[in-house]
């Protein structure tokens, strides 16, 4: 367990855990994903601790040699799975870009609540949830991230971020390890 601790202002970070996202094949099964990720937001919320759920409705503007379809979507597709139960007081981000932060306002609403740290879950494990870590560290944020809920379309792509870029960024465990930090917490 490398986690060592829960900062008493911490707040769950749910990266794009959304039905069309989730459309696309994972490594890892969705439904432990999204059931994992739930628990966490249960616990946070039961404690008073801020629940922030992100959503992609588009890609930046840029140009990539890998293009993803830019056509219609199903008016569903930025909804967020049922199973996290998204509650009136979580704080949505709606973003176009690869992390959460990036013209979102969400540095702004985590200092103006006293946040220190941020526990970060969702999808995928090498774009979403790692860009928003890279980006949470940047700006001073202590980083916790929930390597069993999370994951990505590649293997490679997932383990290689979860070994070797996430221990860089901030602290890696388990949904388990998380809640039993949070409990030492006393938050």
């Amino acid at each position: 367990m490398s986690i060592q601790t829960i900062d008493p202002v911490t707040a769950l970070i749910v990266v794009d855990l959304q039905k069309g996202v989730l459309a696309h094949p994972l490594v890892h099964p969705v439904s432990i994903v999204v059931q994992n990720a739930a628990e966490l937001a249960i616990s946070f919320r039961n404690r008073k601790l801020p629940v922030v759920f992100v959503t992609v409705v588009g890609t930046a503007p840029g140009r990539t040699e890998e293009t993803l379809s830019k056509g219609p979507r199903p008016d569903d597709w930025a909804e967020l799975m049922p199973e996290l139960i998204a509650h009136s007081e979580d704080y949505r981000v709606i973003k176009k870009t690869w992390d959460a932060f990036t013209h979102t306002g969400l540095e702004d609403y985590l200092k103006s609540k006293g946040v220190t740290q941020v526990v970060i879950a969702g999808v995928a494990t090498s774009i979403g949830v790692e860009s928003t870590a890279r980006l949470a560290y940047a700006l001073g944020f202590n980083v916790t991230l929930a390597t069993d809920a999370m994951s990505d379309r590649s293997t490679a792509a997932h383990d290689n971020s979860v070994s070797y870029i996430l221990p860089r960024l901030g602290e890696t465990g388990t949904t388990k390890e998380i809640l039993q930090a949070l409990n030492l917490t006393g938050a």
